[in-house]
């Protein structure tokens, strides 16, 4: 089990409240560290070992959950995210060009994150929506058929929006 991990208070009620939505419990992992990710985007170490000693789980098991599913990080994400999709029918469409406009556009290559923490960029295997290729996802919203032009308007529009 982890020890008790000293937390800010806002930190603490915040990953109780969590925690209480869920139950202490250790099915309930999956969905207290899913909130997490949302609240802070994403996981921080001392959020983990305070879950593992609520939930009464090894901290190794709780950092098995975290690094298997994509949706989590482990380090600092940007409040937007932007995914391009990478697999075979966006690639076919254009991904590859989608994906230079936006590092270009935001000076990012996937994986990295601003300074300011406002956006990060990140490619996925597939977002199930093969046929409306290429595929871009910014924050909660999906767009189909992106060019090139389109992808530099839609980022114009994130970045005002988090400048």
């Amino acid at each position: 089990m982890a020890a008790e991990t000293q937390l800010p208070e806002e930190d603490l009620l915040l990953l109780s409240a969590i925690v209480a939505d869920h139950g202490a419990r250790p099915s309930s992992v999956l969905q207290i560290l899913l909130d997490i990710n949302q609240q802070y985007h994403y996981l921080p170490k001392e959020s983990l070992e305070w879950v593992a000693g609520q939930v009464k789980m090894p901290i190794n098991q709780i950092y098995s959950v975290a690094t298997f599913f994509k949706v989590f990080s482990l380090t600092p994400r940007g409040r937007t995210i932007i995914h391009v999709c990478t697999g075979t029918a966006c690639h076919v469409k254009g991904a590859p060009k989608l994906l230079d406009r936006v590092a270009k556009d935001t000076n990012l290559k996937p994986g990295q994150t601003t300074e300011d923490l406002s956006l990060t960029l990140e490619t996925v295997n597939c977002v199930g929506a093969c046929a409306s290729a290429p595929v871009v996802r910014i924050g909660e919203v999906t767009y189909s058929e992106v060019t090139p032009p389109q992808i530099a308007a839609l980022l114009r529009t994130v970045i005002h929006q988090e400048g």
